[in-house]
Parts: structure tokens; C-alpha cells; sequence
């Protein structure tokens, strides 16, 4: 038997990112579109923020959750989009070994933190409609910190294991990632280890964390939607529903892009590689520039609140 290459058993200390195997010369062009997604979500963002940050009539338990919702899509936008437009822009297809599992960590916990979030939100608005005149008591700032610690805990802890175990694999033969992003499913892909287990486990967490917060939030807009159309005044079922479409909206925005990526890479043998690479970078940008325009067009003290900021900044 001949012995084993030392090369190929060499530790890797970086990948190489590989955007659009067979689209390669469509990168230029596709980061213009990225770029202008990017600087909308990061501009929307950050106007949310000062704008919920500095109006007084916004510190409210809702633009709280809001404000979160906010951080982690920046985060998320950060952790992406700059590393795919400096391999569109310059060529730089080369990651560190610990930043590539640094950004999988990030995706991963971010994701799920979305997915937590969006599921508080609902929780607010059930009791903002079923239970008004308790609303004040149950929904304080002291709540939304403690959802806040429970968001990042949960999520942080449990998605912690899935780049650990893949750090820990080894990466034996090609370390060429055919992807934009460091996905665990792209990287493990690469180890000449058995990743059953840690596929098995990134599986279970996956679908219990979304799974969970999905099934709580149709639960909530199944009581919500209960209760409003027992409301008889004139004009209450619409008053009560839009306080709630902004978020179902988002929910929506963000639940789409998610179900089509995963069907995408379950059919993946019929779909060019292209196809689920695309959806992923943009899982990370569409929700992220929506969700702040959304809540800025339909809730009137957002939009009171960046027109103040507009004004201040004598724009």
C-alpha cells in the first residue's frame, strides 16, 4: 500500500471561497445590485435605530424588540455581504481558517435569533389584542430584557456546537468551498471525517429552534385572529389587524426566502449550484432592507420619528 500524502494531510489554515462555479463572469455585474441591497439594509438599519433611539414617544416595549430585530440584521448583513463583494470587487477569494468558522457561527446564531425574535414580537402583539388592559403589566422594558438574554442564551449556546465540531474536523483533501459563504454544509462537505453526527446535530437544532418559534407564532396569530374577528365596533377588526401587519409582513418576508432556500438545497441534484448560492446571500440582504421599510411606511411613530431625524440632520 503506498503511504499517505503529507500534503494532502497538511492542517489547513485557510479555504478558498469559489462564487459561482459556472457563472463566474456574472460577478460584476450581480455586485451592483448586492451593493445597493447592502447600503440599503445598513442605511434603513441604522436610521431605525437613532431614529427609535432618539424619540422619546418610541421607548416602548415593541420598538424595543424592534431595535433588536435591527442589530441582528445588521450583524448578519456585516458578517456576509463585505467578504462576497470583496470576491466580486478584488478577487480575494482566500478566508482564514478561524474566520470562516467565526462567520458560520454568526450565520447560524443570528439566524435562529431572528427566528426568536420575530416569535416574542408575536407573543406582543397576542397580548396586545387579547389581553389589552393587561398588556401594560406583562409587556415592561424588564420583559424585553429578559427576552433579549433569552434570545442571544438560547440560540448562542445551542448553535455554539455546530462550527466547534466543524473546526475540530479534518480538512484532509480540497479546501476550495463552492460557495460565497462559509455554510456548514459547504464546509463539512470538504472533511475526509464521518460528519454524521455533526450533520445529524445541526439538523435537530435547526428544525427544533425554527420549528419551535414557528409553531409559537402561528399559535399566537391563530388567538389573535380569534379574537379579533369576535370584535364587533365598527372599524376594530381593521384598527386590530394592522397593528399586527407590519410584523406578519416581515414574518413573512423572512419565512419565504428560508423556505425556498431549503427547498433549493434539497433539490439541489436538480438545481444548479448557482441557484441556492444566490438565495443564501440574499436570505441575508432581502429581510434586512425590508423589514425597517416596512415598519417605516405602516407605523405612523416610525415615520413621525425619522421625519424628526430628518429635520434634525437638516436633510
Amino acid at each position: 500500500m503506498a503511504p499517505p500524502n503529507n500534503s494532502s494531510m497538511a492542517p489547513v489554515s485557510e479555504f478558498v471561497l469559489i462564487c459561482f462555479p459556472n457563472f463566474q463572469s456574472w460577478q460584476h455585474w450581480l455586485s451592483l445590485p448586492l451593493s445597493v441591497l447592502f447600503l440599503l439594509a445598513i442605511g434603513a438599519n441604522a436610521t431605525l435605530l437613532i431614529a427609535i433611539r432618539l424619540e422619546a414617544s418610541l421607548h416602548e416595549p415593541m420598538y424595543y424588540l424592534l431595535s433588536l430585530l435591527s442589530l441582528l440584521d445588521i450583524v448578519l448583513c456585516l458578517t456576509v455581504v463585505p467578504k462576497v463583494l470583496d470576491i466580486f470587487w478584488f478577487d480575494h477569494k482566500s478566508i482564514n481558517f478561524s474566520a470562516c468558522f467565526l462567520q458560520m457561527f454568526i450565520m447560524n446564531s443570528f439566524l435562529t435569533m431572528e427566528s426568536c425574535t420575530f416569535m416574542v414580537m408575536a407573543y406582543d402583539r397576542y397580548v396586545a389584542i387579547c389581553h389589552p388592559l393587561r398588556y401594560p403589566s406583562i409587556i415592561t422594558d424588564q420583559f424585553v430584557a429578559k427576552a433579549a438574554i433569552f434570545i442571544v442564551t438560547r440560540n448562542g449556546l445551542l448553535t455554539m456546537p455546530i462550527p466547534i465540531l466543524s473546526s475540530q474536523l479534518r480538512y484532509c483533501a480540497s479546501h476550495i468551498i463552492k460557495n460565497c459563504i462559509c455554510t456548514n454544509m459547504s464546509v463539512s462537505r470538504l472533511s475526509c471525517d464521518d460528519t454524521t453526527f455533526h450533520q445529524l446535530y445541526q439538523f435537530v437544532i435547526g428544525w427544533t429552534l425554527l420549528g419551535s418559534d414557528l409553531i409559537l407564532i402561528v399559535l399566537s396569530y391563530s388567538f389573535i385572529l380569534k379574537a379579533v374577528f369576535r370584535i364587533k365596533a365598527e372599524g376594530a377588526v381593521a384598527k386590530a389587524l394592522s397593528t399586527c401587519g407590519s410584523h406578519f409582513i416581515l414574518i413573512l418576508f423572512f419565512s419565504t426566502v428560508l423556505l425556498v432556500l431549503v427547498i433549493t438545497n434539497l433539490a439541489r441534484k436538480r438545481i444548479p449550484p448557482d441557484v441556492p448560492i444566490l438565495l443564501n446571500i440574499l436570505h441575508h440582504l432581502i429581510p434586512p432592507a425590508l423589514n425597517p421599510i416596512v415598519y417605516g411606511v405602516r407605523t405612523k411613530e416610525i415615520k413621525q420619528g425619522i421625519q424628526k431625524l430628518l429635520k434634525r440632520l437638516k436633510i
